[in-house]
């Protein structure tokens, strides 16, 4: 399944299987934008995500 910025929750899934000791709310929003763009099946424009995404996401 290929991730694009508005799958907040599928991406929120992957990356708790990926980082499962991580609590993704104690992460900074560039830590937390890497670790979207680096997610295998995410497939995305980087320069569209922004606060309210990666708000979702945590």
């Amino acid at each position: 399944m290929i991730l694009k910025w508005v799958d907040s929750l599928e991406i929120a899934i992957e990356l708790d299987e990926t980082h499962p000791d991580v609590d993704p709310k104690q992460l900074n929003f560039v830590d937390l934008r890497q670790w979207i763009l680096d997610l295998e099946d995410f497939d995305d424009d980087p320069e569209h995500s922004g606060e309210r995404i990666l708000e979702a996401v945590q």
